[in-house]
Order: structure tokens, then C-alpha cells, then sequence
């Protein structure tokens, strides 16, 4: 049988009903792409029928065509937040304030325009009108944000929006302004709280609680850079107890919600238009926001706002303990399993724990049932406990965990308390000179090794211990005895030549260091001539032999550090993990 051919009006024909079914296809919103084409039906591989007989339909082309199918937006998306920021762009002011500075307070070298310029001529006549309109005194104005926490008219902002400010106005979001006055600020969580005189109730927020917010929740900042009215931005948390250096009680969430230039002070809500959060501080190389935000959580400023409310001024819990950080080498000497708490470098004269509750050496915990992860968890946890409140204290002293009750005193900001945080860059914070004498009292009934020097005088202390340390003193000077040699360390007795030669306070007693090893482990812990050891492990030293014999011991346990309690020549303290080769 001959083959049939298709004439080109039947070819016509298919090509549109194939356009058909891929309009129906798309229409009906199914869209397949870069799919390999499907196998050929019995149907379409069949020859077309004969010219005297009616072309067979598809079933596909008489069924009915599928409804189209509504797009929809996809569900896990973020709602729209309209309807909570309507609720509270009215309490989130803008902060105007001016200061009076002298003409030569801040004021660089009028810009000039490069010799040759076209427009050298009106670019150099607009500076220099613009410095002789100038008088010897003129006025810095800045912006920022702030919120109202009171409808009586407490406003909430950052002690840097109006610091060294002589005027501050506050404009609200309907136009409306009011001259404010500082009720009281604290530079350490860099909050402030103002004060204005409305005629009619405020729109307020109220404080949440951060503590429950977790990384990832839905936040919102609202802030009032320009006067403009609220700038809404949306984001999550992206971070928590961020450290940046900015005080000492950094406890930063992080966020990505924007945060530009002049947001500083607005609130940070969550989903629920509670304030959890206050704007305070970005990275970002060139001044805009790149998603890395900070802000000061409720669960801290919320307790200051309330003290700055009331006194004026700040309240905190005081310890009286100078600490520095539980390194890995310090956690090894003491027998830890991990680098964690806080150090007790010294305690402080007339301090809270000035009665040997807390003694110089103790590694602090737990505070008042707060876990002690690092060092800078104890000054924000205490600070925020209130005065006299009598807490238990969790340290471990001696290889064992105690407990101990400790009694708050006040953290004055005075002159005297600012004296005494001789911290440094290491973060180390170390007493005053002299204040070593009474850290730790000697055991009375225990062993020699134990005692630590107290408020007597050296070789009084000694006496009665079965031999003078005054008498050893004078046996055995550095010109009469070989220094020992331990740890990289030239060991001598700290005889009275020995305090002259590298000035030691009369208060220190211990093992004094003449020389350190170029190179050695204990160079790199930072020891030096002058130093002098007073403990290893938590023992008394009062003789380089007692030194080298601790060292052998801590070997023998398997101990790769020996945790030493280092005197400067004034008296200062620290504890070093020298490690053991």
C-alpha cells in the first residue's frame, strides 16, 4: 500500500492545534523547564488517517480546558508589620540638641581647591566667607532618636546623642516640640533619661524582655533621625551578649534590622511592640548601615532607666574583687576541665568580701545562681544585682567548689572607686599597691605553705612558724647563695638587698625573680626581673627550693601549667600559667 502523504493544509492545521495545547498548558500554570520531551502516545506515532476519512481528536483537545490557577504569595514569607508600627511611630521622638563650642574646639583647616583649578577662585571665596561668618564661639547641633517610656513625658535615649549638649529640644513625630531636661545619664551602658512637660498624656512604650528572645526572632527598629517623622526598618536577631568594647557591662544584641546615622537611641520592639532593645551602636566602614547593628537589651537597661527615674543616677551591687580572665592554661593549672569564670586577682580594703569570704586566688562560678561563663559575665551580673542584697557565691578554692554568702555593697562612681580599676589592656585587672597585705589571711591550724602574708610585718609573720623567715632572709642573699633555676626563672631569697635592687615594696614577700631565660615560657607569660612569686597552686612561697619542689609536684599530677600568683615591685598582683616543658 502506497504511503499517504499529508497535505500542507492538514500540517497547517496540527501546528495550530499544537499551539493550543501549550497555550492551555501555560494557562493553566504548569510550566516544565529544560524537560526531555515525553515518548509519543500510540496516538501521535499512528499515520494520519486517509483523506476520505475525518481526522480522529485527541481526547485531550475535546476535554474541557482546566480553570486557570490563581497565583498566590508564597506563606512562609514575613507579614507586614504596618499595622504594629502605626501603634508606635508616635512615641519614637527626634532628639535636637546644640552645644556652645569656642572657635577653635574641633574646627580643621578650611578646604582648599587645587591650584590651577577653574573654580579655585568661588570654591576658595565660599570657605573663607563661610570662617569669617563665624564668630569665637558658635553652635554643633546633632540628631537622634529617643522614646517615650511615661506619658507624664519620660523620654528614653543614648547618653551620646546628648552628651556636652546645652539645649535640647525634643520633636515629635506630629510636628509638635518641647524643650527637655536631663533627669539623669550613665556613660557605662551609654543610656540617659529626659524629661518634658506635655500638656496633654504621651503615646508610650513599655520594656519587654529580652532575655527570651532568641537568635533569629522578628524585630523591628523605629527611629527619628531628621525630624522627618519614624523611619521603619525590619530585620532578626542575628547575635546575642555581643562584646564591643564600648563598657563594662556589654551584653549587645545584634541585629540586621537597619540602623543609619541618627537612629542612635530608638527603640528595638519585637513582634509584640515591646521595646527590647535600644539602638546604640554599627559597624560599617563607610558611616551607612551594612546589617550589623547593636543594641543595649531590656533586660539591662531597663533596671538603669528605672534607677535614673528615681535617684538621678545609678545604684549597682559592688563585690569589691579585682579579677582577670580563666584562660586555657590557668583552667589547666587549677584542674578545670574548661576555661571558665573569673580570677580573683586581689580584694579590695573595706570591700564587701574584705572578710575572707572570697580570697585572692578563687575562681568565682556561679553569682547569686547565674552561670560565670567568662570574666566579663561578673561585673555586668553583680552590677545589675541591688545593694545589700545578700547572694551565695559559688567558687572554687583548693581543687573543691564552695559556697559562699556575700553581702552587696554600693559601686560608688567617685573618684576613689575610679582610682581603683587599674585595669589594662589585657583586660587584667590588678589592686592597688599595698593592698596584697590582707587578701588572704593565713590558716592559723594549717600547714606553713598555706599562710599568706597578712598585715604584719614580714619577719614577724615568720616567727613561731619553726624557723625566722628573717633569719633565712639574712643566711642567704643573692651574692651568698646560687640562685635556683626553675621554669626558665633565676630563683633568690627576697632579702632586704634584694628589695633595694629592683625596688620592692616592703609589703611584698614571696620568692623574687633575677633573671628570665631569653626565649623560655615563663619570658612569654611576661615575667621579669623584680617580679616576685608569692604563690604556685594556691601555696604560699617562701623560699625558691619550696618553688622548684610545687613545680616537680604539679609534674607528678600530670599538670602541663603551674599557676602562679605574680607581685609587681609595687605590689600589684596577677596570676600567670607558666607552662611546664
Amino acid at each position: 500500500m502506497a504511503p499517504t502523504t499529508r497535505s500542507p493544509f492538514r500540517r497547517t492545521l496540527a501546528l495550530l492545534a499544537g499551539t493550543a495545547l501549550l497555550a492551555n498548558v501555560g494557562a493553566s500554570g504548569v510550566a516544565h523547564a529544560q524537560t526531555a520531551p515525553a515518548p509519543a502516545t500510540p496516538e501521535q506515532a499512528a499515520p494520519a488517517p486517509a483523506a476520505s476519512q475525518p481526522a480522529p481528536v485527541s481526547p485531550a483537545a475535546v476535554a474541557p480546558a482546566a480553570p486557570p490557577v490563581q497565583m498566590t504569595a508564597p506563606g512562609n514569607g514575613p507579614a507586614s508589620v504596618a499595622d504594629l508600627a502605626e501603634g508606635l511611630l508616635d512615641a519614637v521622638v527626634n532628639i535636637s540638641t546644640s552645644q556652645n563650642v569656642k572657635d577653635d574646639e574641633g574646627a580643621g583647616p578650611a578646604p582648599r581647591a587645587p591650584d590651577g583649578s577653574p573654580f579655585q577662585e568661588f570654591f576658595n571665596d565660599f570657605f573663607n566667607k563661610q570662617q569669617g561668618n563665624r564668630g569665637p564661639n558658635h553652635n554643633v547641633s546633632s540628631l537622634g532618636s529617643g522614646f517615650v517610656i511615661d506619658p507624664s513625658g519620660y523620654i528614653v535615649t543614648n547618653n551620646h546623642v546628648i552628651e556636652g549638649a546645652d539645649d535640647i529640644e525634643i520633636n515629635f513625630a506630629n510636628g509638635s516640640k518641647l524643650k527637655a531636661k536631663l533627669i539623669g545619664t550613665d556613660t557605662k551602658t551609654d543610656l540617659s533619661v529626659l524629661k518634658v512637660e506635655p500638656k496633654q498624656p504621651l503615646k508610650s512604650v513599655k520594656f519587654g524582655d529580652s532575655s527570651v528572645m532568641r537568635i533569629g526572632d522578628w524585630v523591628m527598629a523605629i527611629g527619628n533621625p531628621f525630624g522627618f517623622g519614624g523611619s521603619v526598618t525590619v530585620g532578626i536577631i542575628s547575635g546575642r551578649g555581643r562584646n564591643i568594647n564600648a563598657g563594662p557591662y556589654d551584653n549587645f544584641i545584634q541585629t540586621d534590622a537597619a540602623i543609619n546615622k541618627g537612629n542612635s537611641g530608638g527603640p528595638l520592639f519585637n513582634m509584640k511592640g515591646e521595646v527590647i532593645g535600644i539602638n546604640t551602636a554599627i559597624i560599617s566602614p563607610s558611616g551607612g548601615s551594612i546589617g550589623i547593628g547593636f543594641s543595649v537589651p531590656s533586660e539591662l537597661a531597663s533596671g538603669v532607666v528605672d534607677q535614673l527615674r528615681e535617684y538621678g543616677e545609678t545604684r549597682r551591687g559592688w563585690l569589691g574583687v579585682r579579677i582577670q580572665p580563666v584562660t586555657d592554661e590557668v583552667a589547666d593549672s587549677l584542674g578545670l576541665d574548661t576555661a571558665k569564670g573569673a580570677l580573683v586577682a586581689g580584694v579590695i580594703k573595706g570591700g564587701p568580701v574584705d572578710d575572707g569570704s572570697i580570697k585572692a586566688g578563687d575562681v568565682i562560678l556561679k553569682f547569686d545562681g547565674k552561670v560565670v561563663s567568662e570574666m566579663r559575665d561578673l561585673p555586668r551580673v553583680v552590677a545589675e544585682s541591688p545593694v545589700g542584697k545578700e547572694v551565695d557565691v559559688v567558687v572554687l578554692r583548693d581543687g573543691k567548689e564552695q559556697t559562699v554568702k556575700v553581702t552587696l555593697g554600693r559601686l560608688e562612681d567617685s573618684d576613689q572607686a575610679a582610682a581603683n580599676d587599674n585595669s589594662t589592656d589585657d583586660g587584667v585587672i590588678n589592686p592597688d599597691p599595698g593592698e596584697n597585705n590582707d587578701m588572704d589571711e593565713p590558716d592559723q591550724g594549717g600547714d606553713q605553705g598555706q599562710a599568706a602574708p597578712d598585715g604584719q610585718d614580714p619577719q614577724q609573720q615568720g616567727q613561731g612558724q619553726g624557723q625566722s623567715q628573717s633569719q633565712g632572709q639574712d643566711q642567704a642573699t643573692p651574692g651568698q647563695a646560687a640562685p635556683k633555676h626553675v621554669l626558665g626563672l633565676s630563683l633568690s631569697l627576697l632579702s632586704p638587698e634584694a628589695r633595694k635592687a629592683f625596688g620592692i615594696a616592703e609589703s611584698v614577700d614571696g620568692v623574687v625573680v633575677t633573671e628570665v631565660a631569653p626565649g623560655s615560657a615563663a619570658a612569654e607569660k611576661g615575667l621579669k626581673p623584680g617580679d616576685v612569686i608569692v604563690e604556685v597552686a594556691q601555696e604560699f612561697m617562701k623560699s625558691p627550693d619550696a618553688v622548684a619542689t610545687k613545680v616537680q609536684t604539679l609534674k607528678q599530677e600530670g599538670r602541663r601549667n603551674a599557676q602562679m600568683m605574680v607581685a609587681a615591685a609595687n605590689g600589684d598582683l596577677r596570676f600567670v600559667a607558666v607552662p611546664m616543658e
